[in-house]
């Protein structure tokens, strides 16, 4: 009998939807309380994950979800960092 690799699954909180771990960003808040964008998924500290997608991002933030998830405010300065991040990353 072949056994199937179970694929981690994370609900993005800008949309709601569950997705494969590795099709998502993850925001993470470290234990000294400072929120950055993860791109291994391996920092340590709270993380949340939402899809790589500007609308899901602004979402999150605008809808406070984020916040709640990380539970810490997340400042207008870290949201522009964030959608900076994003843009490097995808490049």
């Amino acid at each position: 009998m072949i056994r199937t690799k179970k694929i981690p699954q994370r609900k993005c909180v800008g949309c709601n939807e569950m997705k494969d771990k590795k099709s998502l960003l993850r925001i993470v808040r470290s234990p000294e309380g400072e929120i950055s964008l993860d791109l291994t998924g391996k920092k340590n500290g709270r993380g949340a994950y939402v899809c790589p997608d500007k609308d899901c991002i602004t979402k999150a933030v605008k809808e406070k979800r984020l916040e709640r998830a990380l539970e810490k405010p997340v400042s207008d300065e870290v949201y522009k960092k964030l959608l900076e991040d994003f843009d490097h990353g995808q490049q």
